[in-house]
């Protein structure tokens, strides 16, 4: 498997931002957005970018590119490869504990993904048995959070942004994660935005404001 990217603040990191990319993106598409954040200099989070393993996927006629998990079937609901979603999850995982190790603490590592890294991350999430910073998922879907989510777990700030003409993750499939989330005791907000499947200006700031909350910018 290919190495994460990652930045390291000019600091000793004290914090940590694991970012999962999308669907036939790579560990370098969200790099750009961390110095558009505007973050101070001495900000101390540790940025780690995975990178999906490239394989077939069933609804693109089996072409292979970078992906955490295979889509199946687009309807009525994704159809998806679980077993690769869960092995996706495991990675992640692992990227936690070496940061737990490391000496970063649970309520200062940050989870966040886009599209399908983001359905990754709250997989991740809703097994979570400790108390981390919080998540940013971002233009995403919870496509495994009906058969996961407990009741006991410990609650998690969950940023969701995402765009209002999306068309490729339509919004109400993030507003259903969203309301999963808050039914099972999570604190969520919701941002949108006039967007498609992308990033903005505007979602930056709220990434911007919400990080700086968590982490005490």
């Amino acid at each position: 498997m290919t190495s994460p990217h990652i930045i390291e603040p000019a600091v000793p990191a004290n914090a940590c931002v694991i970012w999962l990319h999308g669907l036939g993106a790579d560990r370098f598409d969200f790099v750009p957005v961390v110095e558009m954040l505007g973050l101070p200099a001495q900000h101390g989070i540790r940025f780690i970018f995975p990178q999906a393993p490239t394989r077939p996927v069933t609804i693109n006629g089996g072409f292979p590119m970078p992906c955490w998990y295979d889509i199946l079937g687009m309807a009525p609901a994704r159809a998806i490869n679980h077993a690769q979603m869960q092995e996706s999850a495991g990675m992640l995982e692992g990227l936690i504990e070496q940061q737990l190790a490391a000496g970063i603490a649970a309520e200062r590592i940050i989870l966040a993904g886009f599209s399908q890294g983001g359905a990754v991350v709250l997989h991740n999430a809703a097994q979570q048995r400790r108390a981390l910073g919080g998540v940013m998922a971002l233009s995403t879907y919870g496509p495994t959070l009906e058969s996961l989510l407990q009741p006991d777990a410990p609650a998690l700030d969950i940023l969701f942004a995402h765009g209002r003409h999306d068309d490729i993750v339509v919004p109400a499939m993030g507003r259903e994660a969203c309301q999963r989330l808050e039914q099972a005791g999570h604190h969520c907000e919701w941002r949108d935005y006039p967007m498609m499947h992308e990033v903005c200006p505007a979602e930056i700031a709220d990434i911007r404001r919400w990080l700086g909350q968590r982490l005490g910018l």
